[in-house]
């Protein structure tokens, strides 16, 4: 069954909200919060110059920034579904990074979890 724009677009914008709530809160010190610092620390200056206009981004600025690179399901044998919407992982532009910020759904379509992959 192909996958629904609108349903793609709305779990694209509550995962979002979801991650920016979640940054530096307690119980995130691994998640959200870990993809900022780590970023923070380990991208060049000019990077965040032509994506923000500073070299030294707030942590809102760069979370702003991400954006979905893919959303996808597992089906029983494991095997990854790219029409699914389980699974939306948001990074940052320009491929300056392996990191992803995975934003999990149930089955209702709410978020169950989100946390920090490679």
């Amino acid at each position: 069954m192909p996958v629904n724009p609108d349903e793609v677009a709305r779990r694209q914008a509550i995962a979002k909200e979801r991650i920016k709530a979640i940054y530096n809160t307690p119980g995130d010190e691994h998640g959200v919060t870990l993809f900022v610092s780590h970023h923070l620390t380990e991208i060049e200056a000019s990077y965040w110059m032509g994506h923000t206009g500073t070299a030294t981004p707030e942590p809102g600025q760069v979370l702003d920034l991400l954006e979905l690179r893919s959303h996808w399901g597992e089906d029983e044998e494991e095997e990854e579904d790219e029409e699914a919407l389980d699974f939306f992982d948001f990074t940052l532009p320009g491929g300056v990074t392996q990191y992803v910020i995975c934003v999990e759904f149930d089955d209702a379509g709410n978020i169950a979890n989100v946390s920090m992959e490679s």
